[in-house]
């Protein structure tokens, strides 16, 4: 009966092992690669310099005669092209000064933020602009139409600007674009990244513990036991 048991734990143990050892490997792979970087250059944070806050002119219009239909529910003063504009209810750009709804952002504009943004001495390749992308875009859940600004550099640098308000978004670059896939591997939500109640995690965890529990099985019924000294 004991070898039985031993024969079907030992089968058990063997596909579970088989079965979750490669995902296994992806965990601790992509583990040891998040526990070994930093994650403020995996951002593009080097690449970033400082730019100051919009200050307010006193002699800028006031928000409050705005010919905005539904009301002003929020509002942000923005400098555009170093010109100050209001961001009115996260939908309309109205130039500060005149009170005008602006123009969306063009490809002139994206490029001077971007640059005014990132480091100067990388020169720019060239700008797009994007208006959908798919949920393993580098950009994905961020406001659209966006210009991508790509740039003359090694690790293929790319930075976003909102082309509704000219806010700069972010920047991607090689490293974390491996961050990226890894991430995927790791969180197993091979759809959009970071969902970490999808189910293949789930059951991948539960065989985990499955695969864990046979080997401490395995371990404790192979176990040889001391024969017992005649007094």
């Amino acid at each position: 009966m004991r070898k039985n048991n031993q024969y079907y734990i030992r089968r058990v143990h063997r596909f579970l092992g088989v079965f979750i050892g490669v995902q296994f490997l992806l965990w601790t792979i992509s583990g040891i690669y998040f526990s070994w970087t930093n994650i403020d250059e995996i951002h593009g944070d080097h690449f970033r310099q400082a730019t100051g806050p919009v200050t307010f002119d006193p002699t800028l219009l006031s928000p409050a005669p705005l010919a905005v239909d539904e009301g002003i529910f929020a509002l942000e003063l923005k400098s555009v092209a170093d010109q100050p504009c209001y961001w009115v209810n996260e939908k309309y750009l109205i130039d500060a000064q005149t009170g005008k709804l602006r123009a969306p952002i063009t490809e002139e504009e994206a490029i001077a933020i971007a640059q005014k943004e990132v480091v100067s001495d990388i020169p720019v390749k060239r700008a797009v602009l994007i208006e959908e992308v798919d949920d393993h875009h580098e950009f994905r859940g961020k406001p659209l139409p966006a210009w991508q600004i790509q740039f003359e550099q090694d690790e293929n640098l790319v930075a976003y600007v909102d082309a509704r308000n000219g806010n700069f978004e972010r920047v991607r670059y090689r490293s974390w674009r491996w961050f990226d896939a890894l991430w995927m591997f790791h969180t197993m939500d091979y759809a959009g990244r970071d969902n970490f109640n999808n189910w293949l995690l789930r059951a991948f965890s539960l065989f985990g513990l499955a695969t864990i529990g046979s080997g401490f099985t395995l371990y404790f019924v192979t176990k040889k036991r001391k024969p017992k000294r005649k007094k």
